[in-house]
C-alpha cells in the first residue's frame, strides 16, 4: 500500500507538469484554431534556457522561472506577429506546416547556440529526496509538481477572475460578438500565444531538471501533448488537465508495476481506448460538420 501511495502521489506531481504544458497548447486551439506543433520546441527552449541560468549564472533553474516565462512570452508574442498573424485565418493544414517549420527553425537555432549534446540540469537537491512515513518522494518531482500546479492555478484564476481572462473566453466562443464591444481578436489571439508559449518555457524549465533533453527531444514531447490534449478534448482547458493527469498517472503506474520500457507505450493505448468511445475527447464536444463549415 505504501508503495502505491508513492506512485500515485508521483504521477500527480508528473501529471502536473505535463498539465501546465498542455494547457498552453490548448488554450491556443482553443482561442484561434491553430495546432501549434512548435510548443514542443518552445518547452526544449525552455528548458535550454534553465540550464543558462542554472550554469551561467549560478541560479536555482526553477527559480529563473521568472526570467524565463516573461522571455518566452515576448518571443511567443513576436512569433505571432511576425509568422502567424498573416496565416491565422488560413486552413489548418497551412498552420500546422508553417508552425511545424518554426519548430524545425528553433531546433536548429538550439543545436547552433547549445550543441546537440544531451543536456541535464542537476541543482544540490537532485538526489535527495523527502520521506514521509514508507513514503519516498524525490525533491525535484516534488517542487517542478508545486510549481506546476501554481501557476496552474493562476492561469485558472486569470482566465476566470480577470477582465484579460473575460476578453480571452469571449473571443475563443465568439469573435465576431466579441469586435463589437470593443475587444479585438487579434490582440487576444497575440496575448494568447504569448501566454501559451510562456506556459510552455515554464513547463520546460521544470522538464529540464527532471529529464535530459536534446533540441531534438522536442519531438516526443509534441507527440506527448497532442496526445494529451486530444484525450481531453481540444481546446478544453480542464479536458488538458485531466488529459494530462491520466498520463502522467498511467506512465508512473506502468513504469512501476510492468516495465519502464512500457511506459510510453500504455498512455498512448488509452488514448486510442477512449477515443473509440469518444472521438471527441474526455471533455471535448461534438460538433456537427455542417454546423461549423463555413
Amino acid at each position: 500500500m505504501t508503495a502505491f501511495l508513492q506512485y500515485l502521489v508521483l504521477g500527480l506531481l508528473v501529471g502536473g507538469v505535463y498539465a501546465l504544458v498542455a494547457s498552453g497548447l490548448s488554450l491556443v486551439f482553443g482561442v484561434m484554431k491553430i495546432i501549434n506543433i512548435a510548443h514542443g520546441a518552445f518547452l526544449i527552449l525552455g528548458a535550454f534556457l534553465a540550464y543558462t541560468v542554472w550554469s551561467w549564472l549560478g541560479l536555482d533553474p526553477l527559480i529563473g522561472i521568472v526570467i524565463i516565462a516573461p522571455l518566452m512570452f515576448l518571443l511567443g508574442w513576436g512569433v505571432y506577429w511576425v509568422a502567424v498573424r498573416p496565416v491565422r485565418l488560413a486552413p489548418i493544414a497551412s498552420t500546422v506546416l508553417l508552425t511545424f517549420g518554426i519548430a524545425l527553425v528553433a531546433e536548429a537555432v538550439m543545436g547552433f547556440t547549445w550543441g546537440n549534446n544531451m543536456t541535464s540540469i542537476q541543482p544540490s537537491y537532485t538526489s535527495e529526496s523527502f520521506h514521509i512515513g514508507g513514503i519516498y518522494l524525490p525533491k525535484t518531482q516534488v517542487y517542478g509538481g508545486i510549481i506546476a500546479i501554481g501557476v496552474l492555478a493562476l492561469l485558472g484564476f486569470m482566465l476566470t477572475r480577470t477582465w484579460l481572462g473575460r476578453a480571452i473566453r469571449a473571443a475563443a466562443i465568439n469573435p465576431s460578438g466579441a469586435a463589437l464591444i470593443g475587444i479585438k481578436p487579434v490582440t487576444v489571439s497575440a496575448l494568447v500565444f504569448g501566454i501559451g508559449t510562456a506556459a510552455a518555457g515554464t513547463g520546460g524549465a521544470i522538464v529540464g531538471v527532471l529529464y535530459s533533453f536534446v533540441p531534438g527531444t522536442h519531438y516526443i514531447w509534441i507527440a506527448r501533448l497532442l496526445a494529451i490534449v486530444v484525450l481531453g478534448g481540444l481546446g478544453s482547458l480542464n479536458g488538458a488537465v485531466v488529459g494530462a493527469v491520466i498520463f502522467g498517472l498511467a506512465e508512473t503506474f506502468t513504469a512501476a508495476y510492468i516495465s519502464p520500457a512500457w511506459a510510453t507505450a500504455v498512455p498512448y493505448m488509452v488514448v486510442f481506448v477512449v477515443l473509440l468511445v469518444r472521438p471527441q475527447g474526455l471533455m471535448g464536444t461534438r460538433l456537427r460538420e455542417d454546423a461549423v463549415a463555413t
